[in-house]
């Protein structure tokens, strides 16, 4: 039985979408318990779903199917208001590892990898997507330590990173 091109491209597609940039690895020994909860946004390479928002925030909890509930929001200072979009995200390769993939929008799925994390405290996180366009650096509050965000920042441009384009969260008083 023969697939039709469509098919074949669209299954590329989404296997695509949710896979790890090549060279990057994913954190092992991963606890979703100690993951779940609030995180502040850091730093981020730019997109359009995110731009001109402050304060973003991310906010997982556990779905009654087994998944990850996800709720990102962030402040739009042009309508005042609070934003924010649901998601739900599920593991790749079993709940040890830091890789799922993550939909905020019906069937479609995109990478969730985690590459750096405070394995003691879970402080801190590092996030890329299925390639080295999407990274993100999350904190537990909204500010980081400096040597620690250098750190980070540091090995994602070891990774191949863009990391001249990141744009830092503002510090908040």
């Amino acid at each position: 039985m023969r697939l039709p091109a469509i098919l074949i491209f669209t299954l590329l597609l989404l296997t695509g979408c949710t896979g790890i940039p090549e060279g990057v690895t994913v954190v092992d020994g991963f606890e979703l318990p100690r993951y779940l909860g609030t995180w502040h946004e850091i730093a981020r390479l730019d997109h359009s779903f995110e731009r001109g928002l402050s304060d973003i925030r991310a906010e997982y909890s556990l779905r009654e199917d087994g998944g990850v509930k996800v709720l990102n929001s962030g402040f739009d200072a042009e309508t005042n208001q609070r934003r924010s979009a649901e998601g739900k995200a599920y593991f790749i390769d079993g709940p040890d590892r830091g890789r799922l993939k993550v939909s905020f929008f019906g069937p479609f799925y995109g990478a969730y990898n985690i590459i750096a994390l405070d394995k003691a405290n879970y402080q801190y996180a590092m996030v890329a997507g299925p390639d080295r366009s999407y990274l993100w650096i999350l904190a537990r509050t909204p500010e980081l330590a400096q040597p620690t965000l250098d750190s980070l920042v540091d090995q994602a441009r070891n990774l191949g990173f863009a990391t001249d384009q990141l744009i830092f969260a503002a510090p908040r008083h």
